[in-house]
């Protein structure tokens, strides 16, 4: 506010003569101001601030600056960034800011056997279907706690199947996983579900789902949000865009709270909002990963890229897998994408396993392999539970099997009667 300006708010309470003779100015500057008309950069700055907060309330008045900026941009108007947070913070619009959450979910079952780590904190994609990142939540409402199970695909970050109960069953996790899986078609063998250690995703009910759709399981360690960013990443925006809103901060009723996360999930998150590390893409309108401007991180990482072409022709580690240049170096890193990751996994566990003394005692040690019974059929096989080759939870392995490539676990049977 300049001094003019101060003194045309405080002249109905003291005299500008006053004024002036305090702040310094001249009286007749001041009636010079106050009579001049408004210069074409002032009229050109309100009619940019009511495009602003018709951009801000026509996206549940959440967005800050810079996607109120991107909303601007892709509508054909053209103006600076840190003007439009100027103006935004003249005309008093403020986005939502996010809150702490002092407590977990997460409830882990000790008795339950946890899929390897096949993500190690990599939430990077090339293509949908590739990497898929699932977490429950809970929303808070008067009459107590309402569970969202979701699904998101790493690549588009879109939310493509979620689910809401009052119990934190398995049904929950199970239905969430059946909605993504219809939704991509019904069809969609070879991606990871990315999860952490819940008692839910640990359960036997999911394990048969992913198996019965040829999803490969994976989860993360115990006690480290890291391990499932993104999918935390998504809660939180669900939190402060949508919880937050609320009136004291919680919804009324779980009828309520279900009609206002679908609203939010299906009529504002997957078709409308725009996502800061697309960048600035909607999910649901995205096909292929837009480019970087320089200097943009999009993945979350605090990666950013490089600001010419000489920065860019630099001396990268590379994949083990296909030997490419990793473009995005960073902490627990060790390949370019999930399919090499996968590629990798099977190759190291290619080797034969030993042929130890036979047994005829099921369940008994044959060596140092365990013998395990299917829970779908009454084959025994030795070694791991999990596929080595194919990294599935195998029905039947061997000839005549559901997987009758796989040839990395011999049977019980087959090694009696060769």
């Amino acid at each position: 506010m300049t001094r003019f300006a101060f003194i045309d708010v405080q002249r109905a309470t003291y005299g500008v003569s006053v004024l002036c003779r305090v702040l310094g100015v001249s009286r007749s500057g001041f009636y010079a101001w106050a009579g001049r008309p408004p210069s074409s950069h002032e009229v050109s700055d309100a009619v940019l601030t009511e495009q602003i907060r018709t951009a801000f309330t026509s996206n549940r008045s959440v967005y800050g600056a810079p996607r109120v900026h991107a909303e601007l941009a892709a509508d054909g108007v053209r103006a600076g960034r840190k003007r439009v947070a100027r103006l935004m913070r003249g005309a008093g619009l403020v986005g939502c800011h996010r809150r702490k959450r002092s407590f977990s979910v997460t409830r882990q079952d000790p008795a339950a056997a946890a899929a390897p780590d096949l993500v190690e904190r990599s939430f990077t994609a090339t293509a949908p279907n590739q990497l898929w990142v699932a977490d429950v939540t809970y929303v808070p409402t008067v009459v107590g706690w309402l569970y969202l199970a979701c699904v998101t695909d790493v690549f588009s970050r879109m939310i493509v199947g979620w689910s809401m109960a009052s119990h934190r069953k398995t049904e929950l996790v199970v239905d969430a996983v059946t909605t993504a899986v219809g939704r991509r078609g019904g069809h969609v063998p070879g991606v990871i579900h990315h999860s952490d250690r819940g008692a839910e995703y640990t359960s036997h009910a999911l394990e048969r789902e992913l198996r019965r759709h040829r999803v490969l399981p994976s989860m993360g360690s115990v006690a480290d949000c890291y391990d499932n960013a993104l999918a935390e990443s998504v809660f939180a925006t669900l939190e402060c865009e949508l919880f937050d809103q609320q009136p004291g901060g919680r919804v009324d009723s779980h009828h309520a709270a279900r009609l206002a996360i679908f609203d939010f999930i299906e009529g504002f998150y997957n078709p409308r909002r725009r996502h800061s590390a697309l960048p600035d893409a909607v999910p649901g309108r995205l096909r292929t990963r837009p480019r970087l401007r320089p200097g943009r991180d999009c993945s979350g990482s605090g990666v950013t890229t490089p600001a010419s072409r000489d920065d860019r022709v630099t001396t990268r580690p590379a994949c083990p897998a296909c030997g490419q240049p990793l473009t995005q170096p960073r902490g627990r890193q060790a390949y370019c994408s999930p399919a090499c990751r996968q590629r990798a996994y099977r190759h190291r566990h290619r080797q034969p396993l030993p042929l130890p003394a036979p047994s005829r005692q099921a369940g008994a040690l044959i060596g140092y392999q365990v013998v395990y019974q299917c829970p779908d059929c009454d084959s025994l096989y030795l070694g791991q539970q999990r596929c080595p080759d194919c990294n599935t939870f195998c029905t039947r392995l061997g000839p005549g099997g559901d997987y009758p490539h796989c040839q990395e676990v011999i049977t019980l049977h087959e090694l009696l009667h060769p």
